[in-house]
């Protein structure tokens, strides 16, 4: 999925919620799968290298994040600068990441 349709689509759920044909609720899970699949099915249209959607596998601060970047170590990195924004302390976090 690429950006534009993802926009589209959330678009479309937040139409359904003012127009009363959705609710909160089904709004929120409607958005959440547009997300997660535009994450696992990306699609770049800038030309540039390949981005793939990584999770990180681990210490349960780390267990879930999802980002997206070119390589390995460039989404264990993208996921340390969340959870370093995230943190408060400055304990060692053990992860691994994984193409999703």
């Amino acid at each position: 999925m690429d950006r534009i349709s993802a926009i589209r689509n959330i678009e479309d759920a937040i139409r359904d919620f003012e127009s009363g044909e959705a609710d909160l609720a089904s709004t929120e899970r409607r958005v959440v799968t547009v997300l997660r699949t535009f994450a696992t099915e990306f699609e770049t249209d800038t030309g540039d290298a390949a981005l793939d959607a990584w999770k990180a596998v681990g210490d349960e601060r780390a267990e879930g994040i999802v980002v997206l970047a070119a390589t390995e170590s460039e989404a264990a990195t993208r996921v340390r600068d969340l959870l370093s924004e995230a943190a408060e302390s400055s304990d060692s976090i053990d992860f691994s990441v994984e193409r999703v």
